[in-house]
């Protein structure tokens, strides 16, 4: 069942309930108000009956002679019988009707209160008032409600005829009802049918309107444009990777082909060529590798526990040892945050990577730890202001690098992991030269802080 057809149908069933409820409420109101009228004339004829009882001893007389009128039962003033307690019947002269007697003995000796019946008599329906009157006598007083039954017979086909129009109304309301209300939703879906039909992501849908489905256009919208920047940055990653792979694959295959085409080559210029091809070759796989880097999913949802962030920090100076005669001076306090160790551990090895290739000979990189902040500092030529805001871009490399080795894939890494745990990362110049970054994980609420005695065995 379509979205249309069950909002037609809730809306239609709430109108109709609520409508019949109103209709029956009224019903019983005004039955009650008739029925009361009736009610109200027959304790006033009681009312009379029992005024002539205390000025008529016995009551009633003998032969049924009562100075009070005895209409016809189908009379407007009410049919009179009289019951004494034994259930003797005394009717008016020339009657022959007799009104039920079940409970009335019981209010002729005084063993229950008067009391309202209805009943059928001679095939008419009638209202019945049982009322103690004089010493042992009770008092039988039926009106007729044919006229009453009438009016209600004739309320209830009104209210009929009335709710079948209100239930017609109402389905006729809720359908363009439905109708207004779902078009936005309709234009909606016809737009995203249209976009995926064409996987022209640049379109977008009508999110003009105040209300919720405006607020659900602008968050397609919204969602389109995410996209569409997540699909051009993966066409920009696929061209930017082939360009950037397709130099060290020609340069090693053509030294190859060399080697394998000239067997006569001297020996020497045959470990050359072959060199050079092992670098290329290396090269490739440090491109490759850090697009695995950036592609791991753990990247983006990365597994935390509590790490110390100077152990990280000491074992990537202690790599970056191994393979440089760069001097590095440390100053690693004890700090704890709530960090994945491999992916913040390769990212302190990138910054660092990238301090040893700009740092010259003889001069120290300098590695801090404090505070869940690690620093790191060459005394390098630094970076050019206009490099400055590009240099965390995916393949980006300043003109200055393009002669050193490099992907230009390390500080998008690094990038990537500090967004990754709710960090930053940043570069700025150095007082004296060089350059300063900083990269810096959340204290509050995520575990990072100084080291406590007792929180991290060492």
């Amino acid at each position: 069942m379509s979205l249309r057809a069950r909002l037609m149908i809730g809306t239609v069933c709430t109108l109709a309930l609520a409508i019949c409820a109103g209709l029956v409420a009224a019903y019983f109101v005004v039955r009650g108000q008739l029925r009361g009228e009736i009610d109200h004339a027959l304790r006033g004829r009681a009312t009379l009956l029992e005024s002539v009882a205390t000025t008529t001893p016995p009551f009633p007389p003998p032969g049924a002679t009562v100075p009070v009128p005895r209409p016809p039962l189908g009379g407007a003033a009410g049919y009179v019988q009289f019951v004494g307690p034994n259930g003797t019947v005394t009717l008016a002269t020339g009657e022959s009707t007799s009104l039920p007697t079940a409970g009335v003995p019981a209010v002729a000796s005084g063993q229950r209160s008067s009391f309202f019946r209805d009943a059928s008599v001679a095939g008419t329906h009638v209202r019945i008032y049982v009322m103690r009157v004089g010493t042992n006598t009770a008092v039988e007083i039926a009106r007729p409600l044919t006229e009453v039954d009438h009016s209600l017979s004739r309320i209830r086909l009104l209210f009929l005829l009335v709710s079948l129009a209100a239930v017609a109304g109402a389905a006729g309301v809720s359908m363009l009802v439905a109708r207004s209300i779902l078009h936005p939703v309709r234009r909606l879906t016809d737009d995203a049918e249209q976009i995926a039909a064409t996987g022209n992501l640049s379109a977008r849908t009508d999110a003009t309107r105040s209300d919720e489905l405006g607020r659900l256009g602008r968050a397609f919208n919204r969602m389109l444009d995410a996209l569409s920047r997540s699909v051009g940055a993966q066409r920009q990653l696929v061209a930017d990777a082939s360009h950037e792979l397709r130099t060290p694959l020609a340069s090693a295959r053509t030294n190859l082909e060399l080697v394998e085409l000239h067997e006569t080559l001297p020996a020497e210029e045959r470990r050359r060529l072959l060199a050079d091809a092992s670098a290329e070759l290396r090269e490739m796989t440090r491109l490759i590798e850090g697009l695995v880097e950036l592609a791991r999913p753990d990247a983006n949802a990365p597994v935390k526990q509590q790490v110390r962030l100077d152990h990280l920090a000491e074992e990537a100076v202690a790599h970056a040892t191994r393979r440089s005669t760069t001097i590095f001076r440390t100053d690693l306090q004890p700090t704890v945050v709530n960090a994945a160790p491999n992916a913040l551990g390769s990212a302190i090895a990138n910054l660092i990577d990238n301090a040893v290739k700009w740092s010259p000979a003889g001069e120290p990189v300098e590695v801090t730890v404090k505070d869940a902040t690690v620093t790191v500092r060459d005394h390098g030529p630094g970076i050019d202001p206009a490099d400055l805001p590009h240099i965390f871009d995916r393949f980006y490399r300043a003109p200055a690098a393009r002669t050193l080795p490099g992907s230009g894939l390390g500080l998008a890494i690094v990038r990537q992991v500090a967004e990754a745990h709710g960090g930053t990362v940043r570069a700025e110049p150095a007082a004296g030269g060089g350059t300063l970054f900083t990269l810096q994980l959340p204290v509050n609420g995520s575990g990072g802080g100084a080291l406590r005695p007792a929180a991290v065995p060492d």
